[in-house]
């Protein structure tokens, strides 16, 4: 069974043709579209597949194909070799074709409709599949799957995340902890310590271990040198810190603490760490370089976001 849509088969009215010589117009409808809803661009004249672009296609992709399907991946052995099909983290993509169906904004044959029907039914009842000559392997679906949404979603995009147990589970047992959206070994959940921090050699995890513990609580405990202390120019009334890394960090960089300059759900500000190369020493020159700026240019920002 061919295993994709392939739209070279599909008639495309040309109203819709991705053919069209105005390429640039296209361009600026999907960048339009990407922070309206699907009727504020509608009434602003913006075209269906842009829409349908954005709101479907991208943003299912992003909860399941980015987030979902990361995770699970992160579960398989790495001797496993690549993965090459999805299942149900392929209804981006399956949503995609079908909302033009359901709309009649797509010409379909024959074949094509068997297909998409043997497809959405695939993505609504199984989980990774994987189709061969003669047998299909199929796993199950998830039995338990918590998230939260992006930050200032548009279009109802999510991000896998619980900070008390996995995030995404399966009936025999396995899981994968997830926070923010990031996948975590079950230490950081339920153990993080500064040892376990000072010899975890990713980033990200590292960040969100330093999270579950609380920036005051982690300086104090793995007690970091204070390099230099400024008021921050892009966020009237916070301040930013700079300190040198922990010896078993292995590098010579910096890490700069600051405040988020957007409030989370809740309504308080995020305090974060960035890792800046260790040539800083100024606390503002440091803030300026992770937006690409000289210490001197940031010092001018009325407001950062």
């Amino acid at each position: 069974m061919d295993r994709r849509i392939d739209r070279r088969h599909i008639e495309w009215p040309s109203r819709h043709s991705h053919r069209d010589p105005n390429a640039q117009r296209d361009l600026e409808a999907r960048i339009a579209v990407a922070r309206r809803s699907p009727t504020d661009a509608a009434r602003a004249g913006i075209g269906p597949d842009p829409i349908i672009r954005r709101t479907v296609r991208k943003s299912l992709h992003t909860s399941l194909f980015d987030g979902v399907a990361t995770a699970i991946r992160s579960l398989v052995p790495h001797p496993f070799g690549t993965i090459t099909w999805y299942g149900q983290q392929e209804a981006h993509r399956v949503a995609y074709y079908d909302i033009y169906r359901s709309f009649d904004l797509m010409t379909f044959g024959r074949e094509d409709n068997e297909l998409l029907d043997i497809q959405s039914a695939l993505v609504e009842s199984t989980g990774w599949w994987w189709a061969f000559d003669d047998i299909a392997v199929m796993s199950e679906r998830p039995t338990t799957l918590h998230t939260e949404p992006l930050p200032d979603p548009v279009h109802g995009e999510v991000r896998l995340h619980n900070s008390t147990s996995p995030a995404i589970e399966f009936g025999d047992g396995s899981g994968v902890h997830v926070l923010n959206g990031t996948v975590v070994p079950d230490w950081v959940i339920h153990d993080p310590t500064v040892e376990r921090i000072t010899v975890e050699r990713n980033v990200e995890i590292r960040r969100s271990a330093i999270e579950r513990i609380g920036w005051d609580s982690y300086l104090e405990q793995a007690g970091l040198r204070l390099v230099d202390t400024d008021d921050d120019p892009g966020n009237p009334g916070c301040s930013l810190q700079l300190f040198a890394t922990p010896a078993g960090w292995g590098d010579e960089g910096r890490i700069l603490l600051a405040v988020n300059g957007s409030r989370e759900r809740d309504g308080e500000r995020r305090r974060y760490g960035l890792h800046v190369p260790g040539a800083f020493s100024s606390a503002v020159d440091a803030a300026g370089w992770t937006y690409g700026l000289a210490g001197a240019d940031y010092g001018r920002l009325l407001r950062r976001t």
